[in-house]
């Protein structure tokens, strides 16, 4: 995790103190990129101790669509219990539900993203459309703009909810040269909806079909340093596991873009202290023989991105400086 001590010590070098919507500053850089090649090691941070049960099970919660910190908190991850409960903005806004209620956050974007289109019937090709909306699984909702409520006047309404992570799933399967491999969770139209908008909002799977290797190349607008960046590490490597497992592809690149790479001023001591000790050799992650290999079987089974538990990954070979504990700002 060499680069992951050189970014801390760029930012450090180079950044800038900035005022932001928490109660701490940060020391902020703009523009960071990380890349790890998967088959040297998984990029579990070594300089203190990775929460990786915490980590993962934060991933399948994503996985499976929860909007609820306590459905989190089963999978092992409390990092949402304060951005659910104590964040002052988020408990007077009038979407949030319930106790633990998060909002439209990033699973539900991934497996859920609601999408509409409003068609036109006075267009010459209104029905061509709706047709075509139909056969892609869109439900007429009704017709709007219209006094009379009539067919053939105002426009139509449709809806689907699209699940991103089984459309990527599919189409490294059936079009692996497609360029367009991703899912992302900036839904501008359900913002206001979330406990805290993505911070990883756009992933994009990468299929080497003369190696049989797929990679990923994930983009985080903002990004805390201390804390957020061992996590995001995590989980993206162990979604690119998995995923490479599900479709019979070898998983290799893994490259990390960041817009906004910051350090919170009260993760300075935190991270200068890890700055002073030596990164060990990168662990190895190892996926439950119960996750089917497409490789292996040639069954494919998207299906398993739902079954999938934190048990199922293992970090093999882990060494670790001890543990350093540090707040999120919230």
């Amino acid at each position: 995790m060499k680069q992951y001590k050189d970014l801390v010590q760029s930012i450090f070098d180079t950044g800038s103190w900035q005022e932001n919507r928490t109660a701490q500053r940060t020391l902020s850089i703009s523009g960071a990129m990380l890349k790890f090649d998967l088959q040297e090691g998984f990029p579990a941070i070594t300089t203190k101790k990775l929460a990786f049960k915490s980590a993962v099970g934060e991933m399948i919660g994503f996985i499976r669509g929860y909007r609820s910190a306590a459905d989190f908190r089963e999978l092992g991850c409390k990092v949402w219990d304060q951005n659910a409960n104590e964040n002052v903005q988020w408990l007077a806004n009038p979407y949030r539900l319930q106790t633990d209620d998060l909002g439209s956050v990033y699973g539900v974007q991934w497996r859920q993203w609601p999408a509409y289109k409003l068609i036109d019937l006075r267009q010459s090709s209104a029905q061509a459309q709706v047709a075509d909306a139909l056969a892609r699984g869109y439900q007429q909702l009704g017709i709007v703009n219209s006094e009379v409520s009539s067919s053939e006047t105002g426009s139509v309404l449709l809806y689907k909810a699209v699940d991103q992570l089984r459309h990527c799933l599919d189409t490294i399967i059936s079009n692996p040269g497609d360029r367009r491999i991703l899912f992302h969770g900036w839904n501008w139209a359900q913002i206001e909806e979330m406990a805290l908008p993505p911070c990883h909002l756009l992933y994009q799977f990468l299929i080497n079909q003369s190696s049989q290797e797929i990679s990923l190349c994930l983009y985080i607008r903002s990004n805390d340093v201390g804390l957020g960046t061992p996590f995001n590490l995590t989980e993206g490597a162990a979604l690119l596991h998995l995923f490479g497992r599900l479709t019979g592809y070898t998983p290799r690149w893994f490259t990390y873009f960041i817009g906004d790479a910051h350090i919170y001023e009260g993760h300075v001591a935190m991270l200068q202290e890890q700055l002073t000790r030596t990164p060990f050799p990168a662990p190895k992650l190892i996926l439950s023989d119960r996750i089917p290999d497409y490789r292996i079987s040639g069954k494919y089974e998207p299906e398993w991105i739902e079954k999938v538990e934190p048990s199922d990954f293992s970090l093999e070979g882990y060494v670790h400086h001890p543990a350093i504990t540090a707040q999120m700002a919230v």
